[in-house]
């Protein structure tokens, strides 16, 4: 009987052993899957493909948030980073497009070759927020009322202009140096820092600053009645009607990766057309994007895009079949390349309107009547080293067609 107790002991001591060994291997194995998941609900791996055969510079990705609720839900969208392949933490920024004070959107840019593909990763740390980089150029925008009511943006690049309810006011009380149109008018600087700020405080103090050029560009550019580079119109029974000045505004994001704003404009025409205009400036882009809310009470024949030729002296240029048209021509002692890049889809027809009318020589892209219409304009200044000749300026235009019909194709996993 001893021995037959030592030998269930024995047994007893063995069984013990393995079930302690078990219990161990099982823990291990739940914290093996709980270590996984929990690195899978903190990191995402971003893919960011080109199927263009031409490189990409500064190409903005901007990712929905709500797909990246399991990140979220651990930490505040402030403390995401965004690193590339070697680990570089790379500027982004967040944008809350309904003001609700939680953010809608994160934005990285990248260059990227020809047919390339990128990886990034995305992690949310703690302490995120305060590990991120700061970019040394921005994009910005604000309204001015310090200059009447003018709404203003820019990036490195380029800088634009457009008209508020004041200046309509005014203009049409006969007040001098007031401006009465929805066109949108060009700044054209070289300096890759911001300006809008400091012309304007200048201006405050000698009026007319900013129509010359100190060394860092100017205002030479004469809208008037026209559509500048990218306003809207009407094409009706040969002529073009147009909006007044807008009326409200509302500042969404100012940079440094990309500046978003609205614009409203009162109903107009005879067709009670109501636009809002989305405007958005990227860091690094030539052009700002034009993304216009169109509702009106009647059926409208078309909506058209404009770009002034001012007095005809210069070049125009239309592919339609590409998706771009453009002007080149001479402002004081250089020479400034404009355009419009559009949907191809959406298109009635394009062309070259002469008139005798001051500010209506325009070429017009007759877009089909549409509820959402999306397109570029931009420029290009010989003094800004950013173009050098009509054929830098074609090709610059040709390249952004292609980008436009064809975006980088970004998955997330």
């Amino acid at each position: 009987m001893k021995i037959i107790e030592k030998t269930n002991l024995l047994g007893t001591n063995r069984i013990l052993k393995m079930s302690l060994q078990s219990i161990f291997v099982a823990f291990l194995f739940s914290y093996f899957l709980s270590s996984c998941t929990e690195e899978k609900a903190t990191g995402k791996t971003i893919t960011v493909k080109n199927p263009l055969d031409i490189d990409r510079q500064s190409e903005t990705i901007a990712l929905d948030l709500t797909k990246l609720k399991d990140l979220t839900e651990k930490s505040t969208a402030e403390n995401i980073l965004v690193k590339d392949a070697n680990g570089n933490v790379l500027v982004r920024q967040l944008i809350d497009y309904d003001q609700d004070g939680t953010p809608d959107e994160l934005l990285f840019q990248t260059d990227i070759k020809a047919n390339g593909e990128l990886s990034f990763s995305l992690t949310i740390e703690e302490n995120g927020a305060s590990q991120q980089v700061e970019s040394k150029l921005t994009t910005f925008s604000r309204f001015v009322p310090e200059r009447t009511d003018d709404y203003t943006w820019e990036n490195d690049k380029v800088a634009f202009r457009t008209y508020g309810p004041t200046g309509q006011k005014e203009a049409l009380e006969g007040v001098p140096g007031s401006t009465l149109s929805s066109g949108m008018d060009l700044w054209l600087k070289r300096t890759d820092q911001s300006i809008i700020d400091k012309w304007y405080a200048e201006h405050l103090k000698s009026p007319g600053y900013y129509h010359i050029d100190h060394g860092e560009g100017y205002d030479p550019y004469h809208v008037g009645g026209s559509r500048g580079t990218g306003g809207l119109g009407i094409w009706n029974r040969d002529s073009l009607l147009v909006s007044q000045n807008f009326t409200e505004y509302k500042t969404i994001a100012t940079g440094p990766i990309r500046t978003v704003f609205d614009l409203t404009y009162a109903p107009w025409s005879e067709y009670g057309l109501k636009e809002t205009k989305r405007i958005s400036l990227d860091l690094g882009s030539n052009f700002s994007k034009y993304e216009v809310s169109l509702n009106a009470d009647q059926s409208i024949p078309n909506i058209t895009v404009g770009l002034t030729m001012h007095d005809g002296a210069g070049e125009a240029k239309l592919k339609p079949e590409e998706g771009w048209v453009r002007h080149w021509e001479k402002i004081d002692d250089a020479w400034v390349g404009e355009g419009i890049v559009f949907n191809t889809a959406t298109l009635d027809s394009a062309f070259s309107n002469t008139s005798d009318v001051p500010d209506q020589k325009q070429i017009l892209v007759v877009n089909k009547p549409t509820e959402k219409l999306t397109y570029l304009a931009g420029f290009g200044w010989t003094k800004s080293g950013q173009v050098s000749s009509v054929e830098d300026w074609d090709a610059l235009l040709a390249k952004e067609a292609k980008k436009f019909a064809n975006p980088l194709e970004v998955t997330i996993k």
